[in-house]
């Protein structure tokens, strides 16, 4: 049973342990920003293709003293890379974390690539270049106060890019924070789901590719296991089988976005088109001031324009105050969840039964549940 690391968002580690247990991951441990685990490939491969929080999955090979850059050296010359690496192969090293001596990411980097291309030189006179973008193999170093653990990237880019959103707006979410939001509701794509505010429709897509099965990183070209010298291809294959034959041919409740900006529309509509999803969510203008519940009651979840410029609140009080007008006057029998920040929330001027502290990037936000009776 091999040990791995699921890096994920500041603060969404418990998320992402229910969905680790329900992918059928063992001795699972949440860390700061990440989550512990073990599993066998199949589990590695899974994670990384259904996996809806997790940014990337890491496969920790080595762990050793680096308190300064001669000690770091030494380690990774330690470790055989015939067995992860050829010299026709490409390599880059994502650097975290840090202690007195090894204290610039770019540095530390390449003290791991110089100790790998020069083993490569003394073994085979030829040696690995670097590609930041597209690597056969991605490293992951960090460290931590006097010690250094190094990891296979498994994921290549973060698990969040999955394909589908080439169409941005203003301050999008990222797709694994709009499907964290989701899975905190507890929403199993059992009653109507609706984004009066949807901008360029990630809640809409996520909550889509949740009630139909389909799996996020069903979108992407490749992950970079698929590059590794070990491979299994017909692990894969199965893998990506077993989650096709759970997909649903049709969304099970209506799945619902408005925003009033037409710009904002075409790009949710873009990316719907991305995901196969157009045909089967709809979408449609809709001033804040003229909402109507679009469906049977159901749950309502939106990201309202936030910020954190000083007077924002001045600014969007009215807004919010409008927001929460609105949700109390028409949508009787709902069950609203609001992201936004701590000041903000005062102007919707509703009870909240629930407030989750969440984090969107560096700012600290809170999730707010409304029963609207």
């Amino acid at each position: 049973m091999q040990r791995y690391f699921a890096t994920v968002a500041r603060g969404l580690e418990s998320v992402a342990v229910k969905e680790l247990t329900a992918l059928g991951a063992k001795h699972i441990k949440p860390d700061f920003s990440g989550v512990h685990f073990a599993g066998d490939r199949a589990l590695l491969y899974r994670v990384n293709l259904c996996a809806r929080t997790i940014f990337r999955v890491l496969v920790p090979i080595a762990e050793f003293r680096c308190r300064h850059a001669r000690e770091l050296y030494r380690a990774i010359q330690n470790i055989d890379w015939r067995e992860h690496l050829s010299p026709e192969q490409t390599l880059a090293i994502d650097c975290t974390g840090g202690n007195r001596q090894l204290n610039h990411t770019h540095f530390t980097a390449l003290q791991v690539k110089n100790a790998i291309v020069d083993q490569q030189r003394a073994q085979t006179g030829q040696r690995s270049s670097v590609d930041a973008k597209s690597p056969d193999l991605r490293l992951n170093l960090h460290i931590y106060q006097q010690r250094g653990v190094l990891s296979l990237d498994s994921s290549g880019s973060s698990l969040h890019r999955r394909g589908y959103r080439q169409a941005m707006g203003q301050a999008p979410l990222k797709e694994t924070l709009a499907a964290a939001l989701i899975q905190l509701t507890g929403w199993q794509g059992d009653v109507p789901f609706y984004d009066p505010l949807c901008g360029s429709g990630t809640l809409v897509l996520e909550a889509a590719l949740l009630a139909k099965r389909i799996p996020p990183g069903s979108f992407r070209q490749q992950f970079t296991f698929e590059r590794w010298r070990n491979f299994d291809a017909q692990v894969w294959e199965h893998v990506q089988q077993t989650n096709r034959e759970q997909v649903l041919a049709d969304l099970p409740v209506p799945i619902v976005g408005s925003d009033h900006d037409p710009e904002q529309l075409q790009l949710a509509y873009t990316n719907a088109k991305n995901a196969r999803l157009s045909e089967q969510i709809r979408l449609f203008p809709a001033e804040l001031s003229g909402l109507e519940p679009p469906t049977d009651p159901g749950i309502l979840v939106c990201n309202p324009p936030y910020g954190h410029r000083l007077g924002i609140e001045e600014e969007l009080g009215p807004f919010y105050q409008e927001l929460g007008d609105v949700l109390k006057q028409r949508f009787t029998g709902w069950t609203a969840y609001v992201l936004t920040t701590k000041i903000l929330s005062k102007y919707i001027g509703l009870q909240a039964t629930q407030r989750i502290p969440i984090y969107n990037g560096s700012l600290a936000c809170t999730f707010l549940k409304y029963e609207l009776y």
